[in-house]
């Protein structure tokens, strides 16, 4: 069966689906690999690396993906309105395997099912033990965090830690880091080795032994109404209006003393909810940051403006597109080791193809098409 890695066309991407190390996996799997020229430039990878590891390399696109029965992307396929459809040039019946942002791209849904592809969405991997190291939200949110507080310390004019020297002591940064999933975590413990002064806000009340644990102040807003701010599968609801009210007002305490605010809360197929409003970026001292890892959703903060640094009442807001892609040799590591667990238990070792068991929970919650038919409930399949 062939492998096919095209390279990634969508903007601000810089990943790639396969690392050198994943190829030479899946050689030994059994797969003919065939990577496309130029596709891991981006994340340091030259195409020599890619040949040493087993893989052939394709000029152009159409080129890689002829032909392949397995097609591996970070970001979903072009398609004809993108002005070029990257869908057409794959064949009926091959299998995609790609961060597809399938409950924001419904009707791309359809063109795989018309297309005749079996079509997995990695992004609605079920949060189950079992899939955590083919979790590519984590590996890429958790990058996401680091890089946050990074950009924070590089806008900010003045140092995170305490320093006592003899000209006077230097107070230590404030940062206040919204949502505490897996990038607000890394967020919380990046700020705290550079030495700042942390708080985290999150609904949910089970994430506060994880905040104190790395060092980070958690801020409560109403203890009885988050007892059921959890969704089986880990993330956070969507909250009454009362408690919004309420979460406003501890917000805004917070706010006006913090030098940094991090952004990490997204609901997953809604917009992401405001968070930061502009009364609050008002309330914020001259010099102030924040960094909205939630900007493609629409962002924590309305001010926020997708893909740019902008300066609103005297604080800087960040709000740069793709963060993962920021640090594209790791994250393409990661997001390749992640493509690579969920596609090896699939393959059967006496015919080197692919197997699949349609009542595995991992495959139910991430086939978005197959048989020509939408299947993924949350995209009103069956």
């Amino acid at each position: 069966m062939k492998i096919a890695i095209p390279k990634e066309r969508r903007a601000d991407e810089s990943r790639v689906a396969a690392s050198p190390d994943t190829v030479k996996k899946f050689v030994q799997l059994g797969f003919e690999v065939v990577v496309e020229s130029g596709a891991g430039i981006g994340s340091a990878y030259v195409d020599q690396a890619y040949r040493d590891a087993g893989a052939s390399i394709a000029e152009g696109e159409q080129a890689a993906l002829s032909g392949a029965d397995i097609v591996l992307k970070v970001q979903r396929p072009l398609t004809a309105e993108d002005g070029n459809d990257e869908l057409a040039m794959m064949k009926p019946g091959a299998v995609l395997i790609a961060h597809l942002a399938a409950l924001q791209n419904k009707a791309q849904a359809e063109a795989f099912a018309t297309a005749g592809i079996t079509a997995f969405a990695m992004e609605l991997l079920p949060r189950i033990t079992r899939a955590q190291s083919m979790d590519i939200l984590s590996s890429q949110s958790n990058l996401a965090g680091y890089k946050a507080v990074v950009e924070a310390a590089n806008a900010f004019g003045k140092a995170f830690p305490m320093m006592m020297t003899a000209a006077g002591t230097i107070a230590p940064a404030r940062v206040l880091v919204m949502g505490a999933g897996v990038a607000g975590l890394q967020a919380i413990a990046t700020a705290k080795r550079m030495g700042a002064v942390v708080h985290a806000f999150d609904v949910r009340p089970a994430v506060k032994e994880q905040v104190e644990s790395l060092g980070g102040k958690f801020v409560e807003v109403d203890p009885e109404a988050t007892k059921d701010a959890e969704t089986s599968g880990g993330y956070a609801k969507e909250m009454s209006e009362d408690y919004k009210r309420k979460q406003a007002a501890k917000i805004a305490e917070h706010a006006g003393k913090a030098d940094v605010i991090v952004t990490t809360a997204l609901i997953p197929g809604k917009p992401a909810p405001v968070l930061i409003t502009e009364d609050h970026v008002k309330s914020m001292k001259p010099g102030s940051v924040i960094v909205d890892l939630a900007v493609e959703a629409g962002g924590n903060c309305p001010l926020s403006e997708f893909g740019k640094v902008v300066v609103k009442h005297g604080v800087t807001l960040i709000g740069h597109a793709n963060f993962p892609s920021r640090l594209a040799v790791d994250a393409s590591a990661l997001f390749a080791k992640n493509l690579l667990n969920f596609l090896s238990p699939l393959v059967d070792k006496e015919t080197k193809t692919l197997k699949f068991n349609w009542d595995d929970e991992i495959l139910k919650g991430t086939c978005v098409a197959r048989d020509g038919k939408v299947v993924h409930p949350m995209l009103g399949g069956a």
